[in-house]
């Protein structure tokens, strides 16, 4: 990926093959360009030459000096919320320091940088507000696109999140404050699978809120009317995916926390016309299949032997009820074997097939007659009757509701199988269906459990039990990397369920012994280098990417060596100074 901001600099080789970035800007401006500033790292030739002499401490530095100061100061900060903001003021100040330090601390930082601090971020965006980022589209700037993408300073975009802020973790609807997820994906992007942060874009769809408080709030950023809706509301996502494609034809958009009214419409209305995804129904979706594989294999049982209780029938439960029913297609089952071992649960109960069930949850709907002999005491059968008399061997929990899963339903499933498969999978932290140390007690620790949320490992009866973390992003990173250097034309299904099983090989290969539903997210750059190739292997095989002269080569390897890395270059003066 060369020249990324061509009016301000250009990435270049020597003869010898040695990389450096040939820049057209001099003085302050390349310490106000987060793309450019390497700060205390200039050297003393570059100073000289770039127009910095004077304008720095007279002390140089290297980036791993750097790194340890910027590490030193992100411990003294107080809290959660305070690091946040402390690495993404680093972040816009020096992209390569900031990735730089996050690579080397993902594990530590990753809850920081996306969930759960950042779901407080979201909700406190303007009142945080330090530096743009990202583009706005609005109703009133929406026949201005072109302009407004030009705005842009890169002319090659190649990963795009966008986000109508509808649907912002189990938090709802966050107006204008959903840029913030869509910079912190885009951060796991980079530092999960290299993506090249100049290459990046985030995208809010600010079409309004109707979250009271913020409409009456004063310091509100976003645009301060109730939400667009119907013919409206796609006209403007029409037009952004139109203005897109104009500028930068590469692109892939990832389509982040829509609510499930317009989140499969809007996936299904693209997903022909631009490469892209939907995270919530299709990430999380994979990355549950995955640690549900990988809990089977612990049991030494298969998928298509469950029966699996989905809680939860948002864009997250129906995604996940999606790609279980597919994966039970993999391994044999018809699609209606399937669906008859699949209880999807929403507010009002069971979901079965029929005249009411809304559409987007027809496809993994309950038959009929599964439960015509149940005995239940209203119209449907309510979670508990479902335990008792449907008998799911793994309960899947998708709804935001703390606590849900009590006591009394845990130990339920404890009824229907020796080893429960039980995943509280809500965040942030605040919203999951039960804690893990609960679910390990009410068990006697024969429960295999995750969560989506970090949790410590739970020690019980002076046993160990590790709590991974099903987090997609062991899966967006690679599958969004994979359409990128696949040049693909589109994302199929079959190449999202191939991520899936890419995570639960690699969970299987390195961590077969140590009882992990999930790899620790310390090895997510190795987990997404594992899913990027078996994805970009996928679709080159099904005709989505044309990239056939690859059939041949070592993909993992392929995926690697295209991966971005964190350092400084050399810099060396253009002789044409650009104006910003």
């Amino acid at each position: 990926m060369k020249n990324i901001l061509s009016k301000y600099f250009d990435y270049r080789t020597d003869e010898k093959g040695n990389s450096y970035l040939e820049v057209h800007l001099r003085g302050m401006p390349l310490l106000r360009m987060a793309a450019t500033n390497k700060g205390t790292a200039f050297t003393e030739q570059e100073r000289i030459e770039l127009g910095l002499d004077g304008l720095l401490p007279p002390h140089v530095v290297d980036l791993e000096q750097q790194l340890k100061r910027l590490y030193h100061n992100y411990q003294g900060q107080p809290d959660a919320l305070a690091k946040y903001q402390f690495l993404r003021s680093l972040q816009d100040r020096s992209e390569v320091a900031f990735y730089a330090l996050v690579e080397r601390h993902i594990e530590e930082m990753m809850p920081i940088i996306y969930t759960p601090t950042v779901g407080k971020a979201v909700q406190q965006y303007s009142q945080m507000y330090q530096a743009p980022r990202g583009v706005t589209v609005t109703e009133n700037n929406m026949n201005r696109l072109d302009a407004v993408m030009e705005n842009y300073p890169s002319g090659d975009v190649r990963m795009i999140v966008a986000t109508d802020s509808s649907a912002i973790l189990g938090i709802g609807d966050q107006g204008h404050g959903g840029l913030a997820i869509c910079i912190g994906k885009l951060a796991l992007y980079t530092a999960g699978c290299g993506v090249s942060p100049f290459h990046t874009l985030p995208v809010n769809l600010d079409v309004g809120t109707d979250r009271k408080e913020l409409l009456e709030d004063p310091f509100y950023l976003g645009v301060h009317d109730k939400r667009l809706k119907g013919e409206r509301y796609f006209a403007l996502v029409d037009k952004f995916v139109d203005a897109v494609q104009k500028r930068w034809p590469k692109a892939v958009i990832q389509w982040e926390d829509f609510a499930k009214n317009v989140a499969f419409e809007v996936l299904e209305r693209f997903k022909d016309r631009i490469p892209s995804f939907n995270d919530d129904i299709q990430g999380t979706g994979a990355v549950v299949l995955a640690g549900l594989l990988t809990a089977c294999h612990r049991k030494g049982e298969r998928l298509r032997d469950q029966r699996v209780a989905v809680v939860g029938a948002g864009a997250g439960g129906v995604g996940v009820a999606r790609a279980i029913r597919d994966g039970m297609i993999r391994e044999g089952l018809t699609p209606e074997e399937a669906r008859r071992q699949l209880y999807v649960l929403d507010g009002s109960g069971l979901v079965i097939d029929g005249p009411g069930t809304d559409e987007y949850k027809r496809s993994v709907s309950q038959f009929e007659d599964i439960c015509a002999d149940w005995d239940i005491a209203g119209e449907k059968p309510q979670l508990t009757e479902v335990i008792e008399q449907g008998k799911p061997t793994v309960l899947l929990g998708l709804t935001g509701v703390s606590g849900l899963f009590s006591e009394a339903i845990v130990k339920a499933m404890a009824e229907n199988a020796e080893r429960p498969i039980i995943f509280p999978l809500s965040n942030p932290t605040a919203n999951c269906e039960a804690l893990p140390e609960d679910i390990i007690k009410w068990t006697n620790g024969k429960a295999l459990v995750a969560s989506g949320s970090p949790f410590a490992d739970v020690v019980y009866n002076n046993n160990s039990y590790p709590i991974g973390q099903g987090n997609n992003a062991f899966i967006f990173p690679g599958l969004g990397f994979a359409a990128i250097i696949g040049k693909c034309h589109c994302i199929s299904d079959d190449m999202v369920l191939e991520s899936a099983y890419a995570l639960a090989d690699y969970t299987a290969e390195h961590h077969a012994d140590d009882g992990l539903i999930f790899p620790p997210i310390a090895e997510l750059q190795n987990a997404s280098v594992k899913v990027a190739a078996r994805v970009l292997e996928k679709a080159i095989a099904e005709g989505c990417s044309p990239r056939k002269e690859l059939e041949q080569e070592d993909l993992e390897a392929f995926v690697k060596a295209r991966m971005w890395q964190p350092e400084y270059l050399p810099f060396v003066y253009s002789g044409k100074d650009i104006p910003l």
